[in-house]
């Protein structure tokens, strides 16, 4: 099986850990998990690739703040905060078993960390790194360069597209970094793991 020994350590810290070689198998499995919930969305281009959001509102309610702004954007992410389930991807993962996250806002990480049945974290095999320490780099240096490129954010890294300059920008994208280190004790978490290319 692909990702095997990854997927092996997730499931050591108390993961639960599928995978999946195609995005659509994939979305077919989360829609078939969840129906007739609530359903929080943060900012991932990995779902967004997956058409997770329009699938997954044929059967569930669904916040999604990410094409809004202002005080919609809020709002959506309260009520994402307080949904049944929550998804979103990873900006990196250790071989080791641990999964990495960089947020600008905070709403996509502090969702995934309280408060729901479920979370779900749902990224491409590539964001596999053999070490933590590797996968924090693929995080500050790959991921968060893409993404502030890709919200045309004014950062050293968005005008080079090269590396993490650890800038103090206000535009800057890596205010907080989050790795979960094992299951939290109060909901269920789950790693979904596509052998396609998805995000960044």
């Amino acid at each position: 099986m692909p990702c095997e020994k990854f997927i092996a350590n997730l499931r050591r810290n108390r993961f639960q850990a599928v995978y999946f070689a195609a995005a659509a198998a994939a979305a077919d499995y989360l829609a078939s998990r969840v129906r007739g919930k609530t359903v929080g969305f943060g900012d991932s281009h990995t779902l967004l690739e997956m058409g997770l959001v329009e699938r997954l509102r044929e059967r569930n309610v669904v916040y999604d703040p990410t094409p809004l702004s202002g005080a919609e954007f809020k709002a959506a992410a309260d009520r994402a905060m307080t949904a049944d389930v929550f998804m979103l991807s990873v900006n990196a993962a250790a071989e080791t078993g641990e999964l990495v996250n960089i947020d600008s806002s905070g709403n996509r990480v502090a969702g995934s960390l309280w408060g729901h049945e479920k979370v779900y974290f749902v990224f491409s095999a590539n964001k596999i790194e053999p070490t933590l320490e590797a996968a924090i780099f693929r995080a500050r240096n790959t991921a968060a360069v893409i993404n502030a490129s890709r919200f045309g954010f004014k950062t050293p890294c968005a005008a080079r597209g090269d590396r993490c300059y650890d800038c103090s920008s206000p535009d800057r994208i890596c205010n907080t970094l989050v790795v979960y280190m094992k299951k939290e004790k109060s909901m269920d978490m789950e790693a979904v793991i596509v052998g396609e290319k998805l995000g960044y």
